[in-house]
């Protein structure tokens, strides 16, 4: 599903209203909310959001659980680290277990702690599907998503359900979920805008398929619902949905 925004602050508010009933029916269904947080630019003023009423009494905190669709492998008082983003303006500001926080970081090696995160995820989910109840998303002006990047291997994975590997291009190692297990989640959510993304968007919705040059390509939840949540700049190129 696409929806076009006039603005990015409504667009905001609209993914914390989907936030807060994507958290509210996964409490009522099982007991807890699994949701997997992203990093950039996009989705701060939906964190900002979440951390004040009235979305902030509306979720259940204490039975969330959090995690990362991605990361850049630097420490958590790194700038650049999506974990610190998150946690400035969102997790130390609402009531949510410290306990229930899993940052993609730790002090070894960045491919051992893809296996360890991995772990962690199968001992979440134990013997049920590993459907996370929301991914949140963004797109790159190249149309990578999370840590898929055009042109890497991860892009071929097919069992793992994390995995990390140095980047090249931005001299610097990734840790990422694979397109598998964001495949599994019950719901997934884009949120793209600007000018920039506009070229990536057009391919990825409407282009031919080529997943290796637009990554983003590869999420569509096998059994869950695709969200893309986009402001007008991002869908100037769309044919389909104008």
């Amino acid at each position: 599903m696409v929806t076009i925004f006039k603005d990015t602050a409504y667009l905001s508010q609209q993914a914390a209203e989907l936030f807060v009933q994507a958290a509210q029916e996964a409490v009522q269904k099982n007991g807890r909310f699994t949701v997997a947080l992203t990093g950039g630019s996009s989705p701060k003023q939906l964190y900002q959001l979440l951390a004040q009423a009235p979305y902030k009494e509306q979720v259940p905190w204490q039975q969330t659980y959090i995690f990362w669709g991605d990361e850049r492998w630097v420490p958590l008082t790194d700038e650049r680290s999506n974990a610190k983003m998150a946690k400035e303006l969102l997790l130390d500001k609402v009531p949510v277990p410290q306990e229930q926080i899993y940052p993609m970081w730790d002090e070894m090696e960045p491919e051992k702690y893809a296996q360890k995160y991995e772990q962690i995820l199968k001992d979440h989910f134990q013997d049920q599907s590993p459907a996370f109840d929301l991914i949140l998303l963004g797109m790159g002006d190249d149309g990578h998503t999370a840590s898929l990047f055009p042109g890497t291997e991860v892009l071929q994975e097919k069992s793992s359900w994390v995995q990390a590997y140095y980047l090249a291009p931005q001299s610097m190692y990734r840790i990422t979920l694979t397109a598998p297990l964001i495949n599994q989640a019950k719901r997934v959510l884009f949120m793209t805008f600007g000018d920039g993304k506009a070229q990536a968007l057009h391919e990825v919705l409407e282009g031919e398929r080529n997943p290796e040059q637009y990554p983003s390509q590869l999420i569509n939840p096998l059994n869950g619902s695709l969200y893309w949540y986009v402001d007008d700049k991002a869908a100037s190129r769309l044919e389909k949905f104008k």
